[in-house]
């Protein structure tokens, strides 16, 4: 490996036995646009580019803990979301696309409109912060990880958004007051609440990647089989109390569970439900009023 044009060839021979070459091809131009900043087209006019010694070590240590199925965002601590960059390390799930659907979903429900957003299980803080940047309102981002928090908090910070983040355990408390950090006023109700919660049973472990279940938290993924509506529940019951009239519930979702998902927000008194496909024809969103 000397110069540009060997480094996609030089990933599909070391990784072949641990990848599918669409993966292979899709980490070596991750890499190389982290380390040169070229896009696929870049790669083809500097193909004779030499590379530096140290360049080739930094290439190989990417190799290395791509073999241990360490996901490239964690590689290089970092990944896109909705057309903003994150920081992305182990102790925050990484954003999944289907995930950037919910949230255009929400900036095209209330674009126009100024109001409070909670969201719940916020992780590395991608959607409240993508909704921050696109909508006019009071932001506040709730997690019972402080590994989480840290991203969400140096998220914040790197795209120059004015989110509240708090620690909070969803299952032990009623929803806590909002901040809006632009004046320090405290609030009690929302207008838009959000989740992404855990929803993946235990039981589908063994149908998961290495590079999901070596490496990504846990906490963030899965539920017990024997109540995998556990979060959604509580969220629902709690929400009920929390969100303003005419409020808004948005959940990502199991596809299995969508029909029931309705059900549930249909007990607790929500009205106007809408079950809404993914790109890949699955049920993966939920919206419901509260009246």
């Amino acid at each position: 490996m000397k110069k540009v044009s060997d480094i996609l060839p030089y990933f599909l021979l070391n990784l072949k036995e641990f990848y599918p070459d669409n993966e292979i091809k899709s980490f070596a131009y991750i890499t190389i646009k982290y380390f040169f900043d070229m896009s696929k087209s870049d790669t083809i006019i500097n193909s004779e580019k030499k590379l530096e010694d140290m360049e080739i070590i930094e290439i190989k240590s990417t190799i290395s803990s791509l073999k241990r199925y360490e996901p490239i965002q964690y590689v290089f601590m970092e990944t896109e979301f909705y057309g903003n960059s994150f920081f992305s390390i182990s102790g925050s799930l990484i954003p999944r696309p289907e995930t950037e659907e919910l949230v255009d979903w929400i900036i095209k429900d209330n674009k126009g409109t100024k109001k409070h957003y909670l969201d719940i299980g916020t992780g590395s803080g991608c959607i409240i912060i993508s909704l921050s940047k696109h909508l006019n309102g009071s932001f506040t981002g709730i997690d019972v990880s402080y590994d989480a928090l840290r991203v969400s908090v140096a998220n914040n910070d790197r795209n120059e958004t004015d989110v509240y983040f708090d620690k909070f355990d969803i299952l032990k408390h009623d929803l806590p007051e909002g901040k809006n950090i632009l004046d320090d006023s405290i609030f009690y109700e929302y207008d838009v609440i959000v989740s992404n919660p855990p929803y993946v049973l235990n039981s589908e472990k063994e149908q998961m990647s290495d590079n999901v279940l070596k490496w990504e938290p846990h906490l963030a993924l899965f539920v017990p089989d024997e109540d995998p509506l556990l979060f959604y529940r509580e969220i629902a019951e709690k929400s009920s109390k929390a969100l303003n009239p005419d409020g808004l519930l948005y959940f990502e979702i199991n596809e299995k569970f969508g029909k029931k998902i309705v059900k549930l927000l249909e007990d607790f008194g929500f009205v106007n439900i809408e079950l809404k496909k993914d790109i890949n024809d699955k049920d993966r969103m939920v919206k419901a009023v509260w009246k």
